[in-house]
């Protein structure tokens, strides 16, 4: 094969040509600003609130519930920090959260960490899950915010989401979720599974980089994070991103509908891949085996580095990952797979590889033979796999 094969979907997706075909008016003919009260305007500001109307179906909630942003890590800090400055003015100031979010999450809560505010960060057991027994002894009087990701980004084990915002429902505590992996590859009804903020970002389903989403639910109090003018309902000032919006509405749209075959077909393509690398020696699945995002492989293999596994899958044509792109400069072991009890040198050899609806069988049987290839190359070359050979 010698066309590019990608599978780190996880990281980004490339933008579906029905999207783009939606955006390119917004760069020309339809340029105005949502704001203003003349045709060009009203055109974008229809534009605008078609996309906000496909978003809140997709998610089972109201129009006038989701808030257009940057991106994942914008909403993520806007739900956290806009939720810990209300609690503030009741006297609340705990946090809870897992020691596997994303870093959007985790690095916000250490920022309010130092602004006083006391952080709860729950473990999860090996397959990445969270007892929602252990959210409901973690919750005080004191306590304004609970966050668990929906979908890990990494090993990709889906959260009880429903059973948490129950708890924290019935606490009288407001619950977010980071779905930025989840929606448009998960059925998710935010009414149902008592979700209270929810995060998500284009560039994960087949929409542009760039552009985001904060579902609010109603009557939920939050200190708005962006100020200026009077955009979305006055919430989130800064004149929208008219084209990435509009992708976004289009993108999720498309995403949403069949998802349940979707995913379904996904998930075989995903599990015939998690069969066939687990009879390399020495390897193991990181995440849940059933509770997956149907896309996700995450497996690690003694004796290997991934940095030198990624570079060589990319010598071969391949584009996968060893954890998240937002931390690949990082030299160190994935916080996620140290959180589920994987000793460093483990989580050293992890590899990510995240599928898309696009790959075929061709690509995925080319793959399995890949990595096989050259793990048995790199092993050859390393002192720590005699090591581990002869442990055995």
């Amino acid at each position: 094969m010698k066309q590019t094969i990608y599978m780190d979907n996880a990281a980004t997706t490339p933008v579906k040509s029905e999207v783009l075909n939606e955006m390119l008016p917004m760069f020309k003919d339809n340029f105005g600003n949502p704001s203003t009260i003349y045709k060009t305007g009203k055109t974008a500001r229809e534009k605008v609130e078609i996309a906000r109307n496909h978003v809140a179906n997709a998610l089972g909630a109201e129009k006038n519930e989701i808030f257009f942003t940057s991106c994942g890590t914008e909403s993520d800090n806007w739900a956290i920090k806009g939720v810990a400055l209300e609690g503030l003015k009741n006297g609340k100031n705990h946090i809870i959260t897992s020691k596997i979010e994303h870093h959007a999450v985790l690095h916000t809560t250490e920022f309010l960490e130092k602004h006083g505010f006391e952080v709860t960060y729950l473990n999860v057991d090996e397959n990445g899950l969270i007892n929602p027994e252990d959210v409901k002894n973690a919750i005080t009087d004191k306590t304004c915010l609970v966050s668990i990701m929906y979908a890990n980004n990494e090993i990709g084990t889906i959260q009880p989401i429903e059973k948490i915002g129950k708890i924290c429902r019935e606490k009288h505590v407001i619950f977010h979720t980071d779905a930025v992996q989840a929606v448009g590859h998960i059925p998710i009804d935010v009414k149902a599974q008592n979700i209270d903020l929810l995060s998500l970002s284009a560039h994960k389903f087949g929409g542009p980089k760039g552009t985001g989403a904060l579902f609010i639910k109603k009557g939920v109090k939050i200190t708005n994070f962006m100020h200026g003018g009077a955009q979305e309902s006055k919430k989130r000032a800064g004149t929208e991103n008219t084209a990435g919006i509009v992708g976004l509405g289009k993108a999720i749209e498309i995403a949403c509908t069949d998802i349940n075959i979707k995913s379904g077909k996904l998930a075989k393509k995903r599990d015939k891949l998690i069969h066939e690398l687990l009879k390399i020696s020495h390897s193991r699945l990181n995440g849940d085996p059933i509770k997956r995002l149907p896309g996700n492989v995450n497996i690690s293999f003694e004796g290997i580095e991934g940095e030198s596994l990624l570079l060589f899958l990319d010598m071969a044509g391949i584009c996968a990952s060893s954890g998240s792109a937002c931390t690949s400069g990082s030299l160190d072991p994935s916080h996620v797979l140290l959180a589920i009890g994987l000793p460093h040198e483990i989580a050293h050899g992890s590899l990510r590889l995240s599928l898309s609806e696009e790959n075929t069988d061709e690509e995925i049987d080319y793959v399995i033979e890949q990595v096989k290839k050259i793990v048995e190359k790199l092993r050859s070359m390393s002192p720590l796999w005699e090591k581990i050979i002869k442990k055995s």
